[in-house]
């Protein structure tokens, strides 16, 4: 709630002032938005989470859902008031120990009023106790919750946490977390990172991960349900943990033919971009009816659908492509998605190359020439699609063709140099297309701002002088199909919200 209170005349205006502790007057509220231009709302001013603790307690029956959220944190700001991205019902909360007012306000604000203002600088210990049904929840319309008929999933971009637990919840705000919840016997509870113990205690059982990494809040799952566990190792050592829900059906060979070979595209992907920066990896299928599938962080979370048509490597690829392109190193700003999907698909096209069914050179060409000057799909600009178009396939497909054309201008030493050297230098931080066009042209030596303008962000599609000085489809003949268009565009509505 804003109060504004008019005094007529100065002598009112005086004792205005004088009525407001010193140490409050230069104290204001924290922005309700971060400042990302494409959602405005999401994320939240004033402060910066370190890490989350989240003690809960889930019924799967009646999608209830309960417990504790501690944040720790730190204040960027002398702060009056702040808010968390959040739709259950809160009971109470604490700061620093003290019980806090709270409100609600706008689609999904969760406004905190400490006893006394905040300095800057402060440490920060946020204690929410909640309790709701977050299928019964919506924002904006949508309802971003995934029940299942043995549990539910929190996994969503750009937004998902609100459904589960109170955040500040944008990429560019990235903690640590630990995630404990109770589930009754019978149910598992799988999330990010390791599991670090369970316990059972009169019918219920609690599962207690850690994600010791810095993670985007959108990055943060939540799957409860009856599943089949694997485990295991890849090939260099890194531990792999899987889970599929125990009624897919037809398609559960698929799913798992796809998905227990994680670790070794996982030690594959490394030979390119790099060693894989997190302590487990692996996947889970729940049994969803959604048709995407998301980079969730370690642990990427897949549909049942995406093996529909059988195995499916290459959407492992891809969304494990992203624990170094939008997880390990997340976009500043979601005007920034080409950083994520524009090199998770480029992955794929590396994986053609690898499994011999198309370079990516043959790839690019079918691309650039199969799509003609007036296809809408050349209206998109990758590199600022609009929050309208951020999952649009030109993101995708367009992006990928820019770094073909990147790779043919400063050839494979300085490129694949390139895509090593990012992750490492921005390594469990955010950057922006404007600094990876800084980075690829001090790797490079060569100006580069001419070349990712005409690939990612003309709204036309790049004519054939332009296509021939980046050595894509030279020829005019339209070249035949790479033997793995299919299984890559069966991945097109991947990340299709």
């Amino acid at each position: 709630m804003h109060r504004r209170i008019m005094a007529p005349g100065a002598l009112a205006a005086a004792s205005l002032m004088l009525a407001i502790p010193a140490s409050a007057a230069s104290h204001s509220p924290g922005a309700p938005g971060i400042g990302d231009p494409y959602y405005p709302a999401y994320g939240n001013g004033g402060y910066d989470v370190s890490h989350y603790d989240l003690r809960l307690k889930y019924q799967p029956a009646t999608d209830e859902l309960e417990g504790t959220a501690t944040l720790l944190a730190k204040t960027t700001q002398d702060l009056s008031r702040f808010n968390l991205d959040f739709l259950l019902d809160v009971s109470e909360v604490r700061i620093n120990g003290a019980k806090a007012s709270f409100a609600t306000s706008g689609e999904h604000e969760l406004e905190i009023t400490p006893k006394k203002p905040l300095a800057k600088d402060t440490p920060l210990t946020v204690v929410v106790r909640y309790r709701g049904v977050p299928s019964t929840k919506e924002a904006y319309g949508f309802n971003a919750w995934l029940r299942t008929p043995d549990g539910g999933v929190a996994a969503g971009e750009p937004e998902g946490a609100w459904w589960w637990f109170p955040s500040n919840d944008h990429p560019s705000d990235k903690a640590t977390y630990d995630v404990s919840v109770q589930v009754p016997d019978g149910t598992q509870f799988v999330s990010n990172g390791t599991l670090q113990s369970t316990s059972s205690r009169a019918g219920w059982t609690r599962y207690s991960w850690r994600s010791n990494k810095p993670q985007a809040t959108y990055l943060a799952t939540f799957a409860a349900g009856k599943f089949d566990v694997t485990t295991g190792t890849s090939e260099s050592g890194i531990p792999v943990i899987n889970a599929y829900s125990k009624d897919l059906g037809d398609v559960a060979g698929a799913a798992r033919a796809s998905i227990e070979r994680s670790g070794e595209i996982t030690d594959w992907l490394s030979e390119y971009f790099g060693p894989y920066p997190y302590s487990t990896v692996g996947g889970y299928v729940p049994n969803t009816t959604t048709g995407y599938a998301l980079e969730t962080q370690t642990r990427p979370y897949y549909s049942p659908s995406n093996f529909a048509n059988g195995s499916n490597t290459s959407v492992v690829v891809h969304e494990l492509a992203h624990q170094w392109w939008g997880d390990l190193v997340s976009v500043k700003g979601w005007k920034d998605i080409w950083i994520n999907e524009g090199f998770a698909r480029y992955a794929q096209w590396l994986w053609s190359e690898h499994e011999g069914e198309g370079t990516a050179q043959e790839i690019a060409d079918y691309v650039y020439a199969s799509r003609a000057a007036d296809d809408a799909f050349w209206k998109v600009r990758p590199g600022d699609p609009g929050p309208e178009n951020q999952f649009h396939i030109a993101v995708y497909d367009r992006g990928a063709l820019a770094l073909q054309a990147l790779r043919n201008e400063i050839g494979d030493d300085a490129f694949f140099t390139i895509l090593k050297g990012w992750p490492a230098k921005y390594a469990y931080g955010n950057a922006s297309v404007g600094d990876f066009v800084r980075y690829a042209e001090g790797v490079s030596g060569k100006p580069l701002a001419g070349l990712f303008d005409t690939w990612l962000f003309q709204a036309s599609k790049p004519g054939a002088p332009a296509a021939r000085s980046a050595s894509i489809a030279k020829s005019a003949e339209v070249p035949v199909q790479p033997k793995s268009w299919k299984k890559i565009a069966a991945t097109n509505e991947v990340h299709g919200h």
